[in-house]
């Protein structure tokens, strides 16, 4: 058999094809009002058609394309540090009870998410505890979480597919997150007529009609400073987590730097002297702080979707077909029928259960993507904002560990 030819993208190139990317998947949304209507987000088309492509040139041409993106996780952390520098500590305070209601509905899902998986397994004749890997090991835990999972079923339990079933798992789970998360929110929206509050400022971004609002030089600058603060504090946090037994994805440790810097100095800033400079300071970062945060995101998940290497489903597709299809109609049905019944069963419920579907099939990253999508149309939806990426960052990857553990016994 003959290897495929290998191409490798460097870098900047990657980067730059990562912006074009975004730009056609814009297009396409301006041209095809079904992906607005469901508010698809724009990174998820143009990255999305690019794995196509490049799935297309390995299996017909015999050309394997790959794309070097080291930026790709430094802009996750920026992002996620945006998060926390825009959480003040009474929004937490407010999200508690929320907050824990969600984290008890995931670790009842993942339980729920690996049985499916299992019992397919068995059904297709396989260990049932390779159906771990089409659970929650690819699909909550994401790329991380597999990559660690899966020597151990290779050289414990003997399960030779095991990396190729969580990656494959991981990817179509990766785009239906993407992709079913508008939906779900537009459904329940218009199930229960309930609506938005477009006046609010949002969390990550810029609605849609305030696009080409002012931004002030001084304030972009000053959240770039804050933001680099957040991450170098970031570093500090991560290895503490780490020596508290607690081996979290390094966004958390800026997350929490985030959180900590705008408690701190952001509320001493913003308490000092009401309209003085202090004050203006930490406010008139604001639009460039949602700008900056909202470009990573962007680039992030564009990057994301076109490094998908369509062919390591190849060899377990009836599997793999059957079993992904199961999940993400559980996925769509657990987020309409009881997320969003026991987050409060209003729009602040339906923005979260958009985010849940992030969060039971693709990552920390879609859940947000959907969740912004949602609110750059619809309006801003703070607590959500807050309680999905706690839930998803803190929580649900030590619970994850704990019922994989439970399970492989």
């Amino acid at each position: 058999m003959t290897l495929p030819e290998q191409w490798i993208v460097p870098a900047l190139q990657s980067f730059t094809l990562a912006i074009v990317l975004f730009f056609v998947g814009r297009w396409l949304g301006s041209h095809f009002p079904i992906l607005r209507r469901y508010s698809i987000p724009e990174p998820v088309v143009g990255g999305f058609l690019c794995a196509l492509a490049v799935g297309v040139a390995y299996f017909a041409l015999g050309i394997r394309i790959e794309f070097r993106l080291p930026f790709r996780d430094v802009l996750l952390l920026y992002f996620f540090a945006g998060i926390g520098l825009n959480a003040d500590i009474q929004t937490l305070i407010k999200g508690g009870r929320p907050l824990v209601i969600l984290l008890a509905l995931s670790a009842v899902y993942i339980v729920l998410q690996n049985v499916l998986g299992m019992s397919v397994a068995g059904l297709f004749g396989m260990d049932p505890r390779a159906g771990l890997m089409t659970g929650s090991v690819s699909l909550t835990g994401g790329v991380g979480t597999t990559l660690a999972w899966a020597p151990t079923f290779v050289d414990r339990l003997g399960i030779d597919s095991a990396m190729e079933l969580g990656m494959a798992s991981n990817m179509v789970g990766l785009i239906s997150a993407c992709v079913v998360g508008g939906p779900i929110a537009s459904f329940l929206m218009k199930r229960h007529g309930v609506r938005g509050d477009q006046a609010t400022p949002l969390d990550v971004g810029m609605a849609k009609e305030a696009e080409h609002a002012r931004l002030d030089y001084f304030g972009v600058l000053t959240a770039w400073m804050w933001l680099n603060v957040a991450l170098i504090l970031g570093e500090v946090f991560t290895p503490l987590f780490h020596r508290a037994g607690l081996h979290l994805p390094d966004f958390v440790g800026c997350l929490v730097a985030g959180i900590f810097l705008r408690n701190t100095v952001g509320l001493w800033l913003l308490t000092r002297g009401g309209d003085g400079a202090a004050a203006r300071h930490w406010r008139d970062m604001a639009p460039g702080l949602a700008l900056i945060s909202d470009l990573c995101l962007s680039m992030f998940l564009t990057m994301a979707l076109m490094g998908l290497q369509l062919w390591v489903l190849h060899g377990a597709l009836a599997f793999i077909f059957t079993v992904l299809s199961l999940q993400i109609l559980m996925a769509v049905a657990y987020s309409i029928w009881v997320v969003f019944r026991f987050s409060g069963r209003d729009y602040e419920a339906a923005v979260i259960s958009a985010g849940f579907g992030g969060i039971a099939l693709g990552s920390t990253a879609t859940a947000i993507a959907n969740m912004t999508a949602v609110t750059q149309q619809h309006g801003a939806a703070h607590r959500a904002f807050i309680i999905v990426p706690l839930v998803c960052g803190f929580f649900i990857d030590v619970v994850n560990a704990l019922v994989i553990q439970t399970m492989l016994r």
